[in-house]
């Protein structure tokens, strides 16, 4: 196992019980680019593989059958003529890893399978047939699949519909960083940032391991932003185009959704996106909704009270977010666009819907710190008459935490008017839903509750640090 990744420990357990195991296994990999899956198999086996091959991004079939025959002489040491179609290149496959003697495992490494099938290219079916007819008799062969979580992956592997359903012996997701990962990796590359100042790069550019690499030691966060976004030729500036292209086949249609959200914080319900987006009801809107989700650009929840029709969308891709409020309408030469922005109140309100959704990214984390972990709950958000409530954790104990989140740079001060706010707005849910339950005002802060007349009303806190936690 390679000391380079940092986090992944249970999927990194996950490879290592499948490897060891005395059964063939079919170890399908997935999650939206970008997020690190070809680095961790790569970097878990340190590259010594029986046979790795990898898609190639708009390859023809002839393409795509050329990289996987140069791959099989490389690893074969034996010159192969290129196969016409994958049955062939799938039996050549098959003939090399029969001739591979001894007792240990046989690692197959099979990468961005939605970029090998290409169309009419029937390689689901070739991978179909080599896989029943003899992968999975041969209890040393563990074959690894990986793919962005596409429409492909999900109707070719995750589906029960899919073609190679039922075959694959395990299927890992891989999500992205949490904060404390965040914060290991920065470590790991030199860069030692405040919390505070890791949760805002966090709020830029999500848990994106490629993103973050991309950052600079000897420059500040906000100079980091400028170099990745504002300056000419910005790195990240056209990735958010790349990203939907290289996910979905219908990208316009995802962006439409995305972009829908994007103008609601507290998101909204199917009708809603329909009458904003103008796309039809119907299968197309359902698969677009179900690969958002998959791919942790959307996140649906079922407001509370409300039966499954009252079905909530909401975009909780902090780079999309940021992305849309700022760079996509960028049209100035500024190259210190967001250094010189510190001070907007286009920033703080940005910052502080971003910290919410950083929030809803570290659920586990604030339920530890409530000590609420092992309570069955649900996590909804509500909105009634004249009050909302984007987080409220409802649990089997009787008890409901209505959570406030708030990003600042020192405690955060409850003044009477904000009181009385509470107050008014507790009294609103609690007649709004008729619930018998306990509420407890919860505050996510960055640094905590500044103590006075009126913070008695907040029965429990979650800081920044907290959410750091592993």
């Amino acid at each position: 196992m390679a000391d380079t990744i940092i986090g992944r420990k249970i999927e990194q357990e996950i490879l290592r019980q499948r490897i060891e195991s005395k059964s063939p296994e079919l170890i399908a990999i997935y999650g939206r680019r970008r997020i690190g899956k070809t680095f961790l198999v790569r970097n878990y086996f340190n590259d010594t593989f029986s046979f790795y091959s990898t898609g190639i991004y708009q390859g023809t079939k002839k393409e795509q059958l050329g990289e996987f025959n140069r791959q099989l002489a490389y690893y074969s040491g034996y010159k192969w003529p290129v196969a016409k179609d994958w049955f062939d290149a799938f039996a050549q496959l098959r003939e090399y890893l029969e001739s591979i003697g001894g007792d240990k495992p046989i690692v197959v490494f099979l990468d961005e399978l939605p970029w090998i099938d290409t169309q009419k290219s029937r390689f689901v079916k070739a991978f179909e047939y080599f896989w029943n007819s003899w992968g999975a008799t041969n209890s040393r062969l563990k074959f690894i699949v990986c793919g962005s979580a596409t429409t492909w992956m999900r109707e070719n592997v995750l589906s029960d519909k899919g073609g190679l359903y039922n075959r694959t012996t395990r299927s890992i997701y891989l999500s992205p960083f949490s904060l404390y990962e965040t914060e290991q990796y920065l470590i790991s590359h030199g860069i030692n940032w405040s919390r505070y100042q890791i949760a805002e790069c966090y709020m830029i550019l999500g848990g994106t391991p490629l993103y973050l690499q991309m950052l600079e030691r000897h420059l500040s966060l906000a100079q980091n932003v400028d170099n990745l976004f504002f300056v000419q030729n910005a790195p990240l500036s056209r990735e958010y185009n790349f990203l939907f292209r290289s996910l979905f086949n219908e990208a316009t249609l995802h962006k439409q959704i995305i972009e829908a959200l994007a103008n609601k914080a507290s998101g909204l319900t199917r009708t809603e996106i329909m009458s904003v987006t103008k796309i039809e009801d119907g299968g197309a809107l359902t698969k677009a909704l179900r690969n958002l989700c998959d791919c942790d650009f959307i996140r649906q929840y079922t407001a509370f009270g409300k039966s499954e029709r009252g079905t909530i969308f909401q975009l909780t891709d902090l780079f999309t977010l940021f992305h849309l409020r700022y760079v996509k309408g960028y049209r100035g030469q500024d190259e210190c666009h967001w250094q010189n922005m510190i001070d907007s109140p286009s920033r703080r309100a940005w910052s502080g819907y971003s910290f919410e959704q950083l929030s809803l990214h570290h659920i586990r984390q604030i339920k530890q710190k409530l000590g609420i972990s092992g309570i069955q709950s649900d996590v909804c958000g509500w909105k009634g008459e004249g009050a909302q409530i984007d987080l409220l954790i409802d649990r089997r104990d009787q008890t409901i935490n209505l959570c406030e989140m708030k990003f600042s740079q020192g405690e955060f001060e409850i003044t009477k008017q904000y009181d009385e706010r509470l107050r008014e707005r507790t009294e609103i849910f609690r007649k709004a839903t008729k619930t018998r339950k306990s509420l407890h005002q919860t505050f996510v802060t960055t640094y905590g509750i500044k103590k006075n007349m009126y913070s008695g009303t907040v029965q429990s806190e979650v800081i920044l640090d907290d959410l750091f936690a592993e």
